[in-house]
């Protein structure tokens, strides 16, 4: 529980991180810092645990699945989501963000061949329901988005993040490991993509130390966090009920560090959020629970 809370703290904060770092830098600048930060951080913990000869003695094919994965995460997907935090508040950006969880139920079903309960398709109502509301803050019947590619690129990064997670639901390797292999194998491409466009001159300023808080903690610890604290669990579903005090307590951070007024309509799509994220995932642990009986 120590472990999960560490890391729901740091993930609520990331948020915050985010804008402090896009106010002064490119979402591709973001990109290489927080990347770069991050890999130093994976490497130093399988260092310090002895397992870093691990990093040398997978298999040609599991290196290649690296690759693969590193297309995807971090390039891809921070790309998208990088891109969705410097176009709207991180009020808009955050909520839309923990739909990933639903989008994961629905895609499992073509994919990994899982069934689709009542349960996830009433929560996918209500989520997107809630999506709406903080997407057009308030205006539903308007359906006048605050900035449509914004929040196309923040619903792109759900899609993407949840998609990785079914490929890694046959990934073999120590999750430390691979994400710093994949991590290994994506920033060669993010630094040569942000060489070409927006360059590396920058200010080792405020921006730079929130892009290296970024890596260090939401990339990285909170990671290896989250895996401990799943090894570690007697009840996983304890544990993983605390991911719903994170965007509560985000909204804290950017009410207090960014000075962004909260709006209303925020609070009531969050709410809806949340409540159809735990819908899905009680309905759909009750329903195996039947199915076992």
């Amino acid at each position: 529980m120590l472990y999960g809370l560490g890391a729901v703290l740091l993930w609520s904060t990331v948020a915050t991180a985010f804008k402090l770092a896009l106010r002064e830098l490119s979402p591709v600048q973001m990109m290489a810092i927080a990347c770069t930060a991050s890999v130093a951080v994976m490497a130093l913990v399988l260092v310090v645990q002895g397992r870093w000869r691990q990093v040398f003695a997978l298999s040609r094919g599991q290196y290649m699945q690296s690759m693969a994965m590193g297309m995807i995460n971090p390039c891809l997907y921070y790309f998208l989501l990088f891109g969705a935090f410097d176009r709207l508040p991180a009020q808009e950006a955050q909520p839309i963000n923990y739909t990933w969880a639903l989008v994961l139920a629905y895609l499992s079903v073509p994919f990994l061949g899982q069934r689709l309960h009542r349960a996830d398709i009433v929560a996918g109502l209500i989520c997107y329901s809630g999506v709406v509301v903080i997407a057009t803050r308030g205006d539903v019947l308007g359906l006048e988005f605050s900035d449509p590619l914004g929040v196309g690129l923040a619903i792109g990064s759900t899609l993407v993040w949840a998609s990785y997670w079914i490929i890694a639901t046959r990934d073999r390797r120590d999750p430390v490991v691979g994400l710093l292999l994949n991590f290994l194998f994506g920033l060669p491409v993010i630094w040569a993509i942000c060489g070409l466009t927006d360059g590396f001159r920058f200010d080792a300023g405020s921006g730079f130390a929130a892009a290296v808080y970024v890596g260090v903690f939401e990339m990285g610890i909170a990671f290896v966090l989250w895996s401990w604290a799943m090894k570690k669990a007697e009840n996983t579903a304890r544990v993983s009920n605390l991911i719903f005090i994170s965007p509560f307590l985000s909204l804290v951070f950017i009410a207090l560090i960014l000075g962004e007024t909260i709006l209303s309509s925020t609070y009531i799509g969050l709410v809806l959020i949340v409540s159809g994220l735990w819908l899905q995932q009680h309905g759909s642990r009750r329903a195996l629970a039947e199915a076992a009986q």
